[in-house]
């Protein structure tokens, strides 16, 4: 299946216009901090034909197919296997102090949903893998299989937000113990079971809190995305632009307040005028988080969660 045909990306056009007042200019440059299947980043190719971009991605499968995308703009395009957080060290490498435009689309690809071995998916049978890269890390199995109970439930409250993390985590344990998990079913079915029947009528698939949580985990996700929004503000040049999707509120709340920390006044308070190093160094883009449209919602169900924030950066930091 082609790479084109999993993947209609999510609020194409906003970013695309969140981004063009910085990439206009010859020999702009552009980072993709989430690949994917390579949409956004194919997007920004066409229209900026000045910009150069650069595009990170932990999953070898969708760097492969994303580089068959991309491979008509030859040398414009450079594909990195790396994680988002890893952003300075990848633009050290390629002596690129400075970038105009950053985008973020955070959460699990199309192809990674899709994909029914990867385990992401609650609606079908798969292994509980989880990764988004297969080379490295634990998977989610060995997470339900081998964590103690305490650290379960924290996980499922934490990074899933799920009120029902005890009954669910107790369910886990007890049949951990006659065998271990491997595939999905077994989990899903163990959930709606756990679960009070009033909690099973509304929000969906019981067991999307629980698989949110463990992809978190298994990923490191938000810890990542800690370091990482922080370093993208930073090799923005002045004049440079942010632009972030979350699909969570765990990750739209950590996006809001590393933007809102930079857009703010750091000096101590009752001082006449404001020096230099202390004046915002971004200013926001965008009011609170903006939705994308129901008629984007009704082409695309995934663009359901969304919520885009986007930030310019105004001032280099200047040293006390």
């Amino acid at each position: 299946m082609s790479s084109n045909a999993l993947h209609v990306p999510v609020m194409l056009q906003r970013c695309l216009d969140m981004l063009a007042p910085a990439l206009a200019r010859p020999g702009a440059v552009v980072v993709d901090c989430t690949l994917g299947l390579g949409g956004h980043s194919e997007a920004l190719l066409r229209d900026f034909p000045e910009a150069r971009l650069i595009a990170l991605d932990r999953d070898p499968s969708a760097l492969r197919l994303a580089g068959e995308r991309l491979a008509p703009y030859g040398d414009r395009a450079t594909l990195v296997h790396a994680v988002y957080d890893e952003l300075p060290e990848v633009l050290d490498r390629l002596g690129v102090p400075r970038v105009q435009g950053i985008l973020f689309d955070l959460g699990v690809s199309s192809m990674q949903l899709d994909e029914a071995g990867r385990g992401f998916a609650y609606a079908q049978d798969a292994p509980l893998d989880m990764r988004m890269d297969q080379t490295t890390g634990v998977s989610a199995a060995e997470v339900l299989n081998t964590y103690p109970p305490g650290d379960l439930v924290r996980i499922l409250r934490t990074y899933g937000e799920e009120k029902f993390a005890k009954k669910i985590v107790d369910a886990v344990v007890r049949e951990r113990a006659k065998e271990p998990f491997t595939n999905s079913a077994r989990l899903v079915e163990l959930i709606r079971e756990a679960l009070p029947q009033a909690a099973k009528r509304t929000g969906g698939n019981p067991a999307k809190r629980t698989f949110q949580a463990l992809r978190i985990e298994v990923n490191g996700e938000l810890a990542v995305l800690e370091r990482a929004i922080p370093a993208a503000v930073r090799a923005l040049a002045v004049g440079g632009r942010i632009a972030v999707l979350s699909y969570h509120s765990l990750e739209d709340r950590l996006v809001k307040q590393v933007l809102a920390a930079g857009a703010s006044n750091t000096a101590p308070p009752g001082l006449p005028v404001i020096p230099e190093q202390y004046q915002p160094r971004l200013k926001l883009l965008t009011r609170g988080a903006e939705l994308p449209t129901e008629e984007e919602i009704a082409e695309n169900r995934r663009a359901a969660p969304a919520r885009f924030r986007g930030a310019e950066r105004i001032r280099e930091e200047v040293a006390p």
